[in-house]
């Protein structure tokens, strides 16, 4: 991670932060949205409350940091709240060895951290929309290759580019605009883009609309020479002034997938390429990074391919895989261009590749052994790959398939079939965390006898082609778990308190409790850290604690779990761990609040704010089953926040808990609860109860929050020291 700077209008902020209902930045925009390697450019960013006091930037991956522009601010007279400051110049600089490709950024301001942005590192020089090119007659001209950044920033907005091409001359034109809003916290309604390629008379020679999901791609060789046109507008002829797309226009050849994609820790493979424009470069060796590829002399014969055909199994190149293992973003060498960075799965599992053989049924099934990792094609449509496995009466196992999340056009099916072609298990999509996507992944299934069975995966629309490459892996299901934070930042000031909840999904016959790690906490910061009950609905509670004189920073943390489950007599217990994955919330009209997974949970010390500190009456509660116990709380704010405030024991939104790591049993009773408090009160009180058959637990942390509403959908969320709830034997 590269962070940068301590500005000097830091003080500036702090004037501010006793100002009443005081929110972290939520970033809505970065215009442009995308910066070229090897250059220092000034972007803005675009938020929902203030960026005042900006001191530090972070981004994923190497390469990039940033310099705060510190804005023109009017003077502040005494008593006067500061202007809020919604828009931030910041000078990003990204080396010339920066990887291509869409990096995750976040501020840390004395509000807080901020939500996460994202900025797209390029190779070509950024070109700018400037206002009114919203018709061919105004249209604006550049020259390949570049990459055009502008946003549709109304409704019925076309964005119009001028630019000449050769005859002969072939370009992609790659854009990234829905993909770049996934992850924006408060963005409710989302740009869908279509890209039209337009002659000099106004004409259609290509059109895309959904490519790379819901963003377009065109790749074209022009027969004429002349001046041609790029159209990009919504689909719905909708707008929004945070629509921010950028348009890599490149003569470069276009790579999407490697075949196989699943190597060996640095393995050196040939591998073929799918993906447009592939033969244009006459083959070399040599690439970035310790990536040595080269395209095959086949690849010089094969001409160049119109209207975004794909280039075919005759363009291969030798790849050297990356030493770590899972799914590496590798950069390929072909002649004098480097391709942007392609998915390589790296594991050190055995390996399959599927062969020329047909394999699409029973008989002429490809014989694996579990654990296997299998790279294969769905080479056309209709194409079936059937793969033969032993198995024995009681094992289990997992079969995912790696596909349409790297890349990939196969929407995969499976089912796995019986020596007599019965069906005993099919899937489609998958639920991986708490996304959908399009890959399968068969977890867990039961082996009903000793035998031979079958995995059958297609597409699902029954389509193929050279784009349809796969990594389909086959491994016994172990008992394990995952780990899920909710959220992805962590608010403190100098002397207060803040929670994070790690929730566990246990997989395969694993039911033991959890044991929570963190590291990487800033300077002044220190953590609790509780555990995971073995109870049905209970997560785990991290309370982190700032000290009085702790100083504005922030860092990123890694937060992990850590168990044991029994085996075998005499066997050893089975030592378990994962790393916990960090969602950020996004809202979707309504106020409905939904997830994306984020690179980093981020833990920041901003300056004083509206509650100062939260004092209980009680933090080592102790319970019998049936009983009842009343926990006073004494909330301090600041002199200037009156607003009302809401207290709980539970991370709930909309009448949802969404976090709780309160033990079975454990109720909050409201009707003998003052949770409320409204006029400025600052005393209130919460009872809990256990239930009759509450199972005793010993010192579970917890710990009381208060909330206090930002805006209709949001809330800035406070916490008091680590509380510990006993449940006794009866």
């Amino acid at each position: 991670m590269r962070s940068l700077l301590l500005t000097a209008f830091v003080v500036v902020a702090l004037v501010a932060s006793a100002s009443a209902q005081t929110s972290y930045p939520m970033l809505m925009s970065l215009k442009p949205v995308a910066v070229q390697a090897g250059t220092t450019a000034e972007c803005e960013v675009g938020s929902r409350y203030t960026l005042l006091g900006t001191h530090q930037v972070f981004f994923s991956g190497e390469g990039l940091s940033a310099e705060v522009v510190a804005p023109e601010m009017p003077e502040v007279k005494p008593g006067e709240k500061p202007k809020e400051v919604t828009k931030l110049k910041l000078k990003i600089t990204a080396t010339s060895d920066a990887q291509p490709g869409v990096r995750e950024f976040r501020l840390a301001t004395p509000t807080g951290a901020s939500t996460v942005g994202q900025i797209v590192v390029v190779r070509d020089p950024v070109v700018v929309e400037q206002k009114d090119n919203d018709s061919r007659e105004k249209a604006q001209e550049f020259a390949a290759p570049a990459t055009l950044c502008g946003a549709i920033e109304k409704n019925e907005d076309f964005d119009f580019w001028k630019f000449h091409a050769e005859a002969g001359q072939s370009l992609s034109f790659h854009v990234r605009a829905q993909r770049l809003e996934d992850k924006i916290h408060d963005l409710q309604n989302h740009v869908d883009p279509i890209l039209f390629l337009r002659d000099a008379t106004g004409g259609v020679v290509a059109m895309s609309d959904n490519a790379f999901f819901a963003d377009p791609f065109i790749a074209y060789t022009f027969q004429a020479a002349g001046d041609y046109f790029l159209e990009i507008r919504d689909v719905r002829y909708q707008g929004n002034q945070y629509w921010e797309y950028c348009i890599e226009v490149a003569s470069r050849p276009f790579v999407t997938q490697v075949f196989p994609m699943a190597l060996k820790p640095g393995a050196e493979k040939e591998v073929a390429l799918s993906g447009w424009l592939l033969s244009i470069s006459p083959p070399a060796k040599g690439g970035p990074g310790g990536v040595d590829a080269s395209v095959s002399a086949e690849a010089a014969r094969t001409p160049p391919n119109p209207l975004s055909e794909r280039g075919g199994e005759a363009v291969k190149a030798m790849l050297v895989a990356p030493n770590e293992l899972g799914v590496r973003q590798v950069a390929l060498a072909i002649g004098d261009q480097q391709t942007l960075p392609v998915p390589v799965f790296v594991t050190d599992l055995p390996q399959v590749v599927e062969a020329a053989d047909d394999n699409d049924a029973i008989a002429s099934a490809v014989a694996v052994t579990s654990p296997v990792v299998i790279s294969g094609r769905i080479e056309k449509a209709s194409d079936v790959d059937v793969y033969s496995f032993p198995a024995k009466k009681g094992e289990k196992y997992n079969f995912e398939v790696l596909a349409r999340r790297h890349q990939s056009n196969l929407d995969s099916y499976l089912r796995i079939l019986n020596d007599k072609g019965q069906v005993l298990r099919e899937e489609d999509d998958l639920r991986q965390g708490r996304m959908s996507h399009a890959d399968t992944w068969i977890e867990g299934w039961d082996v009903p006898s000793d035998g031979t069975f079958f995995v059958e995966i297609r597409d699902t629309h029954l389509r193929g082609g050279d784009g349809f490459g796969y990594v389909l892996q086959i491994t016994p299901a172990t008992p394990t778990f995952e780990l899920q934070l909710d959220t992805d930042k962590t608010q403190l000031t100098p002397g207060t308190h803040g929670v994070l909840f790690a929730k566990a999904v246990r997989k395969h016959g694993f039911t033991g409790e959890i044991e929570l790690h963190v590291d990487g906490l800033p300077p002044g910061v220190t953590a609790t850290c509780g555990r995971i009950l073995n109870s049905k609905n209970s997560d785990g509670a991290i309370v982190l604690s700032a000290a009085p004189d702790a100083q504005l920073t922030a860092s990123n943390i890694r937060v992990w779990g850590t168990a044991t489950h029994p085996q075998g007599e005499g066997q050893p217990p089975l030592e378990l761990k994962a790393e916990a994955v960090p969602y950020q919330e996004t809202y979707n009209p309504g106020g409905g609040r939904v997830h994306w997974p984020v690179e980093n949970h981020m833990v920041c010390v901003g300056a004083p704010s509206d509650i100062r500190g939260i004092e209980l009456s009680e933090t080592d509660i102790h319970l019998k089953p049936g009983e009842s116990k009343k926990i006073a709380v004494k909330v301090q704010r600041s002199p200037d926040y009156k607003g009302n405030i809401t207290l709980d024991l539970t991370f709930n939104h909309l009448e949802r808990i969404y976090a709780s790591s309160l033990p079975d049993g454990i109720t909050i009773e409201g009707g003998q609860s003052k949770t409320l408090l409204a006029g400025g009160a600052s005393e209130g009180f919460i009872t809990i109860s256990a239930d009759k058959n509450a199972t005793p637990v010993e010192k579970q942390l917890a710990c009381v929050m208060a909330n206090i509403s930002i805006n209709f959908v949001m809330k800035a969320t406070y916490a008091s020291q680590p509380v510990y709830l006993t449940i006794e034997q009866p």
